[in-house]
């Protein structure tokens, strides 16, 4: 097994503020992954993609992107599928040029469907994008992230269906949408078990900590981690010997990526960069 720590996007301890330089901080620092964050725009030009896949080479730093949020496969709006659909493409696109191999995807939104046929129509649409990577020869995989709101579509077992149907397409596990879509509870054994069933090679995850709103809901604002709690998290992946890259989403990145390093280590995981 193996256990990959990093940031989502540049580290904040990284003075000269790009991507080359963020993973080489990731590396200084002790840690082994790092995702782009695509959520405004894909900044990242073809050229550029190139060489920063060579610098995460060069440092053993493993790569993936977050797609920009700005996505609906199930929009009323043909427009905005199409545009989604490019937003995913042109992710993948820049993921295959460094070497990531797993983007990360929030997918739809219900609306006024019903979420049967939005689990169709997402399925349909995330099949036309994977035609067009098959003709250009990008083989990435597509990962459908696990979503917070009940508005979302995306919870754990529509993003397992898919993987189950669609070739390419993985569940992108974010732990703490998954505990606010549990009303502020998480089964770390159940869940790494339905995903330990699908014989998922490696799972892609984001953690971070979330607050209460002043009606005392769990609601998805980033917090340092605290809740959910990681630890019971770390003795579960060790105990089912799970290969997974684990992104702090938190407001303080590095700081709490380093933390949960040392949480898997207290644990007796030792981490092999070699």
């Amino acid at each position: 097994m193996k256990i990959f720590l990093g940031t989502s996007g540049i580290p904040l301890s990284c003075k000269k503020r790009n991507t080359i330089e963020g993973i080489k901080r990731i590396k200084k620092i002790g840690l082994n992954a790092m995702e782009l964050a695509f959520v405004h725009n894909i900044y990242v030009k073809k050229d550029l993609a190139e060489e920063i896949g060579q610098i995460a080479k060069e440092n053993q730093v493993r790569l993936s992107i977050h797609a920009p949020f700005y996505i609906n496969l199930a929009s009323e709006k043909k427009q905005v599928i199409g545009a989604s659909r490019q937003r995913i493409y042109d992710t993948a696109d820049r993921a295959e040029r460094m070497g990531a191999d797993t983007i990360a995807i929030h997918s739809a939104y219900y609306g006024k469907n019903d979420k049967e046929n939005v689990y169709e129509i997402v399925k349909n649409q995330f099949l036309k994008i994977l035609d067009k990577m098959k003709e250009n020869g990008i083989n990435v995989n597509l990962g459908v992230e696990t979503m917070a709101k009940e508005s979302q579509f995306g919870t754990l077992d529509e993003v397992i269906k898919l993987h189950k149907e669609v070739k390419m397409i993985t569940p992108y596990i974010d732990w703490a949408h998954l505990f606010i879509r549990n009303k502020g509870n998480i089964d770390y054994n159940e869940i790494l078990t339905k995903l330990k069933k699908t014989k998922i090679k490696h799972i892609n995850s984001h953690f971070e900590g979330v607050k209460k709103n002043k009606k005392g809901y769990w609601v998805d604002i980033h917090d340092s981690i605290k809740n959910p709690p990681f630890e019971p998290l770390v003795k579960e992946i060790l105990k089912k010997k799970i290969d997974i890259t684990i992104i702090s989403e938190s407001p303080i990145l590095e700081k709490d990526s380093l933390k949960m390093k040392k949480y898997i280590e207290k644990n007796g995981y030792k981490f092999n960069y070699s």
